[in-house]
């Protein structure tokens, strides 16, 4: 089958749904597909600020292919990397050079809006994902209202009706869209994680790593952009409390964004700068490493569709902790982690405190985690994807 993937974020950009897409294009690929990507052309600085080459190292030179289509750089940006596609229809010409069975689309916006001309012109079947909250994105928007927001949600449902087949990595994602209009019939399919990357350390690994990368005492972590819907303050205000009870617990902060000034500022304000870490970006080749020199794995984000860094948390052994919202609740049981309030350092300290003291619980997690993220091995969701598009075919 030729498979056309069209996506707003796609490499070098630092984020979950360039993830996503990869593994899954790489994982359809070994199943004997041919996979194009339709994706925005990016900057020099992108691949800088990311690290990486230009080179697409992870791609076949034989069975994927990438396009790339004009882009602008996006205001405000969270990840600082993220492009605007300037929709002109161009795809038209490589979806009739490439004849794919079945276009995919990950977005309703620049590449989305390609997608969706080339579905209609080439008559050839729309299937799609909904990535995004956009309700919660909304609300750190420079032009944030209710009535903006609500016309946003409408948007996503009408892109979406124009799909054949629609999913969304969470319920939540299906069930809000069916408020604002959607009517067709969705699936739920978690995203891939590379789980050959991602693996439980024992504890004599896991103290050698800390002393290579340098941490001591408990670690808590969070990987991830650094953006204020992430909810990164929280984490930081809740070892502030942890601290007390915990004197070694220490904060490690992975990634980069726009909220990272903030961060520092409030970590200087509780006097607690000296427990947390921010290690920025992390290379490819060290970012597991991360996780394995670990305690544990805390997000109170409410934007959430699945979280791809919890994913990679729990396949590594780590118990997690996560905000009682959006898709957090979907993926985190009480086998692997704890669910809190969200927006309540209180709560979360008291999380952090019981299952750094409390062995037995921690144990039960850590063993738990990887037998529970087995099931979103690339290969398997690639199984799952066949069947949606061979479904779209009929």
């Amino acid at each position: 089958m030729k498979i056309a993937i069209f996506s707003d974020n796609f490499y070098p950009e630092l984020s979950g749904i360039t993830d996503s897409v990869t593994l899954l294009g790489k994982a359809l690929e070994e199943r004997g597909h041919k996979i194009m990507f339709v994706a925005p052309r990016y900057s020099k600085k992108d691949y800088e600020k990311a690290n990486l080459p230009r080179e697409l190292l992870f791609v076949s030179d034989t069975e994927i292919f990438v396009k790339r289509l004009f882009s602008v750089a996006m205001p405000n940006s969270p990840t600082g990397q993220s492009r605007i596609v300037i929709p002109f229809g161009k795809s038209i010409f490589d979806m009739m050079k490439f004849k794919p069975d079945v276009i995919y689309t990950n977005s309703p916006f620049g590449t989305g809006i390609e997608a969706l001309i080339s579905s209609k012109i080439l008559k050839i079947p729309l299937v799609g994902t909904n990535h995004t909250p956009i309700g919660e994105f909304m609300m750190y928007s420079p032009f944030y209202s209710k009535s903006i927001t609500n016309l946003a949600l409408r948007y996503f449902s009408w892109y979406y009706n124009r799909c054949k087949i629609i999913t969304a990595p969470c319920q939540s994602l299906i069930e809000e869209m069916k408020s604002f209009g959607f009517k067709k019939n969705a699936l739920r399919v978690p995203n891939p994680i590379d789980l050959g990357r991602f693996t439980k350390s024992n504890s004599e690994e896991q103290a050698e790593l800390k002393k290579k990368i340098g941490l001591s005492g408990k670690i808590v972590l969070y990987t991830g952009r650094l953006a204020p819907e992430k909810k990164v303050d929280v984490i930081i205000k809740a070892i502030a409390i942890a601290i007390k009870k915990i004197p070694d617990v220490r904060l490690v902060i992975t990634g980069h964004g726009s909220a990272l000034p903030d961060l520092k500022k409030i970590a200087s304000e509780l006097n607690i700068s000296d427990k947390i870490i921010f290690s920025g970006f992390v290379d490819e080749a060290n970012f597991p490493l991360y996780y394995k020199a670990s305690d544990l794995f805390v997000i109170m984000s409410k934007a959430e569709s699945q979280s791809l860094s919890l994913m990679q948390a729990m396949a590594s052994g780590l118990p997690v902790i996560g905000a009682n919202a959006r898709a957090l609740p979907e993926y985190i049981s009480e086998e692997t982690g704890l669910l809190v309030e969200p927006d309540n350092e209180t709560k979360l300290a008291e999380a952090i405190i019981t299952i750094l003291e409390d062995k037995n619980l921690s144990e039960k997690m850590s063993e738990n985690g990887p037998k529970e993220v087995k099931k979103f091995a690339p290969l398997q969701i690639a199984k799952i994807w066949e069947d949606i598009y061979n479904g779209a075919l009929k």
